[in-house]
């Protein structure tokens, strides 16, 4: 139980100091105490320590005196993620978090700043981006909730920028094909298997001979190239579990793959795609080297990426009639929502086909008239 206490203490000359101090004992039996110059706050604050203790939301106040960056470093540590993630996380921290965040306290972290934060960022950043940060600094206090160290999450009611939809335009077959040709020949098999499959970047750079199926015309989808700073390339598992998937490959990029293997043998590794000194391939020194050069020639948007010849091969999907649940399963994609927000557009519209089934079905039926001649409006 909280208790309140009258303190006197006298000065020379000048009218005795009154305060007012809260006592308590926390869950763990330790005593605490807080002062306050008016008892009507000394009874509120003991109210709200008995009320916490009862509904088990008690916090103690000193628990919440640990900076954001001391606490969000101890939280990083006991995640269980991908290394990609786990990379992903400090970068993004280290960035935009800790220098407006990691010296406060946490209990001192109000929803006033959070939000004055996300502003600041969005005044650099792309909404999508802000929103990235603003989660994983959620997720952060919402672990500091769980442990006691502050009553309620500063992030709640945060108002993030929006993200304006971006309608995916996917590249024209004459596109791609114009981009393969300007490409070296080392890396043209590359990007046509790109195309032809969907395959993320990293999958396509992971991608060993033993997970090709010539005989089925089969690829299949198990790992990933990742490559982290001050580490060396290494294979890990690709981004969700819907990722693991078996392609059917077209018999284009079958010949293609065989006559790759002829011309650049797979490396001992086992990497069908390898730089010019047999390494696995790096994306910033593929973006450079071979990407951009390439797609400059080909005459593509200056934004396009790699992920362009993703969208493509959805694309081609969808104009032959493949349906939301074969798409997504191509792609790799975790539910059918996501293809369907990224590509619905690119179905074709039903209207017409709606109106002839109405229509077919009553063929020849005898409809009466909706006004009997008689009864007609004169």
């Amino acid at each position: 139980m909280a208790s309140v206490y009258k303190r006197v203490r006298p000065r020379d000359g000048k009218p005795d100091l009154v305060t007012w101090e809260t006592r308590w004992r926390d869950l763990a039996g330790a005593q605490r105490k807080k002062t306050f110059t008016r008892k009507v706050d000394a009874d509120r604050y003991a109210t709200a320590i008995e009320h916490s203790m009862l509904t088990g939301a008690y916090v103690d106040p000193k628990a919440g005196k640990v900076t954001f960056q001391e606490y969000a470093e101890q939280w990083r540590a006991g995640q269980v993620h991908r290394p990609t993630t786990q990379a992903h996380h400090e970068t993004m921290l280290r960035r935009h978090a800790y220098p407006h965040l990691g010296h406060r306290p946490l209990a001192d972290v109000r929803p006033s700043e959070i939000q004055a934060w996300v502003k600041r960022l969005s005044e650099s950043l792309a909404p999508t981006t802000v929103g990235v940060v603003h989660r994983i600094v959620a997720g952060i206090f919402k672990a500091a909730v769980r442990d006691r160290r502050v009553a309620t999450s500063p992030c709640e009611g945060t108002k993030l920028p929006k993200r304006e939809p971006k309608r995916v335009e996917p590249l024209s077959t004459e596109a791609v094909a114009a981009l393969i040709a300007t490409a070296p020949d080392r890396y043209r098999t590359l990007l046509l298997l790109a195309a032809g499959t969907g395959m993320r970047q990293g999958e396509v750079f992971g991608l060993t001979v033993d997970r090709i199926n010539f005989l089925r015309r089969q690829v299949t989808v198990d790992r990933q190239l990742v490559l982290l700073p001050g580490r060396e390339p290494f294979l890990a598992p690709p981004k969700t579990a819907a990722s693991h998937r078996t392609i059917p490959l077209p018999q284009l990029v079958v010949d293609a793959l065989a006559a790759h293997l002829g011309a650049f043998p797979a490396s001992a590794d086992g990497f069908i795609f390898t730089t010019e000194a047999g390494r696995p391939i790096r994306r910033t020194a593929f973006s450079a080297k071979v990407w951009q050069p390439a797609a400059r020639a080909a005459g593509l948007p200056p934004a396009e990426t790699f992920h362009g010849l993703r969208h493509h091969y959805a694309s081609l999907l969808i104009r032959h009639g493949e349906s939301v649940k074969t798409v997504q399963a191509r792609l790799g994609h975790a539910s059918a929502s996501e293809t369907l927000d990224t590509y619905s557009h690119l179905w074709p519209d039903s209207d017409d086909r709606t109106r002839e089934a109405v229509d077919e079905a009553w063929r020849g039926a005898v409809v009466p008239p909706v006004c009997p001649q008689e009864l007609a409006i004169q």
